[in-house]
């Protein structure tokens, strides 16, 4: 269906118009370079609204600014807030003065920790794993500290409470990132000796879902979502299975309206959320990561995917100028959590709703078919290219001794190569199964 956005019954002469795409990279090599090709050979020209818009890409750099300094970007994809000041401090200024849209909220990756989601969820009713909060077994020296400490820090038995969690059960920092500090415990004495190497990091214990019969991550890029099963006991090049179809429908739903209920709660528009099933529950476990991999040398088959989720949503958020979330909005999840008499799956159902019209599913969709018609196609020649290849071998060999680059690149172009088999343009359509798909 068309929609009125595109303004298509106007009879002036559309005007030029150019949306400015920044990308604010840490250490990406591959996804970024594949993003701006893909662009580069689409050239896409998309009317809209009386003009004819182009979009422009470029890479943001970091170098002292004006706070009054005007912004040339429409949509910032950034993977540096969660960990540099810098430039989480130049996003939030061009939000507030220059309305640049920016994925993901800065706000809301500095202070939505594991510990926050993990709350915020249990009280949506999420069957998040048992989890406890424990003092740091040191502390930074300060003036106030051993006044504060002598008053107020009560002693307690750490045995006690890993019998009243049980055991197996994980020892992790409540902030998370990256597996840093992460031990699976699974006795008294371990939970001691780990606990005295915590240092000073407030730690998370957390009871352990074993044994489980699936591991889940789930990416979410805007309303776009990717079901992979995981293996955490693999090396990292196998970590992400190339298994399809695993799950039946109705758990394919569950874990898509997960997946966007925590996406749209925090505000978080890149994230990837794990899950775990035991006895046919799926327990959400580790879902603040809004920063996700996003290399080949660990997506591999599911690369590709990643890459085209990333182009559809930042093209569209900038064409059509979609407003930012910028403050979070949890009202309407909590006024469907106080209805006690509401079996949790239809709660479940009712958030990815509210989820569903934020991240405007249907006029998303509507924007790819009309607009974005030959972006699989162009992507789909690209990713069997030696340019594809070249991205793909600058990332191993930035990650692998030498002896091993050849080996690995060879790997990864493989597995993307089969991504392309079971993909091909007129055969497999993927475009509707990033909004269907969980």
């Amino acid at each position: 269906m068309a929609h009125d956005d595109a303004d298509s019954t106007t009879t002036e002469a559309p005007t030029r118009a150019t949306r400015h795409i920044g990308l604010s990279l840490g250490a990406d090599i591959c996804w970024p370079k594949c993003y701006e090709q893909i662009l580069e050979i689409l050239d896409p020209v998309i009317p809209w609204k009386g003009h004819d818009i182009r979009l422009q890409v470029e890479r943001v750099t970091m170098e002292p600014y004006d706070l009054a300094q005007p912004c040339k970007y429409d949509v910032v994809l950034d993977r540096l807030t969660h960990w540099l000041p810098t430039t989480r401090e130049w996003l939030k200024k061009a939000i507030l003065m220059d309305e640049v849209y920016v994925l993901n909220n800065p706000w809301s990756i500095q202070s939505m920790e594991k510990h926050t989601t993990y709350a915020a969820m249990m009280h949506l009713g999420m069957p998040v794993p048992r989890t406890w909060m424990v003092p740091p077994k040191s502390y930074e020296d300060h003036p106030d500290l051993r006044r504060t400490l002598h008053n107020y820090a009560k002693l307690f038995d750490l045995g006690a409470v890993g019998e009243e969690i049980g055991y197996p059960l994980f020892m992790k920092p409540y902030d998370g990132g990256g597996w840093r500090g992460v031990s699976l415990i699974k006795n008294e004495k371990q939970l001691r000796q780990r606990y005295e190497e915590s240092g000073a990091q407030v730690m998370h214990l957390q009871e352990a879902i074993l044994p489980h019969e699936d591991f889940v991550r789930c990416l979410g890029i805007g309303p776009q979502t990717r079901l992979i099963r995981y293996d955490p006991n693999a090396p990292l090049h196998d970590r992400y299975t190339m298994a399809v179809d695993f799950v039946d429908d109705d758990e394919a739903r569950l874990l898509r309206d997960t997946t966007l209920t925590i996406n749209s709660f925090f505000a978080f528009e890149f994230n990837s959320c794990e899950a775990l099933k035991s006895e046919g529950v799926w327990h959400p476990i580790d879902f603040a990561n809004a920063c996700p991999d996003s290399q080949v040398t660990s997506l591999h088959y599911h690369f590709p995917w990643l890459v085209l989720a990333n182009l559809r949503w930042s093209i569209y958020c900038a064409v059509t100028e979609r407003p930012m979330q910028r403050t979070p909005d949890w009202k309407p999840f909590y006024e469907i959590a106080e209805q006690k008499d509401m079996p949790y799956e239809e709660k479940l159902r009712a958030y990815g709703a509210i989820a569903e019209k934020r991240f405007e599913t249907e006029r998303f969709q509507d924007f790819c078919d009309t607009h974005l018609k030959d972006l699989e196609e162009v992507a789909w020649e690209y990713f069997g290219s030696a340019p594809a290849r070249q991205a793909f071998r600058e990332k191993v060999q930035a990650l692998y001794p030498p002896h091993e680059v050849e080996q690995f690149t060879e790997l990864f172009w493989k597995r993307v190569q089969r991504w392309r088999q079971d993909n091909k343009p007129g055969v497999t359509t993927e475009t509707r199964q990033t909004v269907t798909e969980a």
